[in-house]
């Protein structure tokens, strides 16, 4: 797994947002190459502690490799960060010092051609980042209602061209399965006007997402994720999210500020009868952006955007 490169986003800003200590307990749900991990652990010398998850298991193999220099500091489980709850449980903690997620999809994903993420090589379509588990985008493709198919490209993709994009995906079908990720590119340029490609995006962008976001149930998995990190997280504690698209960066906004919010009494009310306080409150009203000289080391972290919450109550 010598191959296998993933690029920490905002590394600075996480580290900076979390301040890890010694003594302290962090999740990292989403390892990657363990770069976010790595730092944390640096950080917490000499005792602090890093949970991490991944559903890719070579990732994870990547994770444990690079991070066997921190001995038992260290503990990894190859699962979707939505578990967190009952992975804390099984090995006793009750609470963390702060936790960091990267939502986006890692650069060895991306270009490893056999894993059908990417649009720009021909390989199977299958888009999971557990290849044990679930069903492909080629089975959603090849399966699904062509109204659920729209439903899934304009709903996790924003793709205004959705309805023509599923109509020739359902109309191809008829004659063979649509198997490998050229295929399918060649429909969706097909159902997009040429006049109306994008200069800066290529034509199956928005649909490859959608795909890649309903095949991993990636937008679930953040809502159920976040909302247990936010039970367990320790009062000072805070919880840094890295998200790449406006539907991950609405749930996690929403989330913080409504973990932020107090009195929710009727306005007009003599007083609080609610009794509602804060628990949290959001460390940035406006999200963190990757700056100059890192966008150009790294183009993918151009569309990163950081949020910070803290454990106040």
């Amino acid at each position: 797994m010598e191959d296998f490169h993933h690029i920490s986003v905002m590394p600075d800003e996480v580290l900076s947002a979390l301040s890890p200590r010694s003594g302290g307990v962090y999740v990292d749900g989403t390892l990657g190459g363990a770069g976010h991990a790595g730092l944390i652990l640096a950080a917490s010398a000499p005792d602090g502690m890093l949970i991490g998850f991944d559903r890719d298991a070579e990732a994870i193999a990547v994770a444990s490799q690079r991070l066997a220099p921190f001995g038992d500091r260290a503990r990894l489980f190859q699962r979707n960060f939505a578990s967190i709850a009952a992975s804390l449980a099984e090995i006793g903690v009750e609470a963390i010092d702060g936790f960091v997620l990267d939502l986006g999809v890692s650069s060895h994903q991306l270009d490893r051609e056999e894993r059908g993420f990417s649009f720009m090589h021909d390989a199977p379509l299958d888009m999971r980042m557990d290849r044990s588990a679930g069903p492909s985008a080629a089975d959603l493709v090849n399966t699904l209602a062509e109204e659920e198919l729209f439903r899934i490209i304009s709903q996790y993709g924003e793709e205004r061209w959705a309805k023509r994009i599923a109509s020739f995906i359902a109309a191809a079908r008829k004659e063979r399965p649509i198997e490998t990720t050229l295929a399918l590119v060649d429909l969706i340029k097909g159902a997009i006007p040429k006049a109306k490609w994008e200069e800066r995006l290529h034509p199956a962008t928005r649909t490859f997402q959608a795909l890649r976001i309903a095949v991993n149930e990636e937008l679930k998995s953040l809502e159920d994720g976040l909302a247990d990190l936010l039970r367990v997280l320790a009062k000072g504690g805070r919880g840094a999210v890295i998200s790449f698209h406006s539907l991950e960066d609405r749930i996690v906004k929403e989330s913080f500020r409504e973990a932020a919010t107090g009195c929710t009494c009727p306005k007009g009310l003599p007083g609080c009868v609610c009794g509602r306080v804060p628990q949290f409150k959001v460390v940035t009203r406006k999200p963190l952006r990757a700056g100059e000289e890192e966008v150009a080391a790294n183009p993918r972290s151009r569309s990163a955007r950081l949020r910070v919450v803290e454990k106040i109550v």
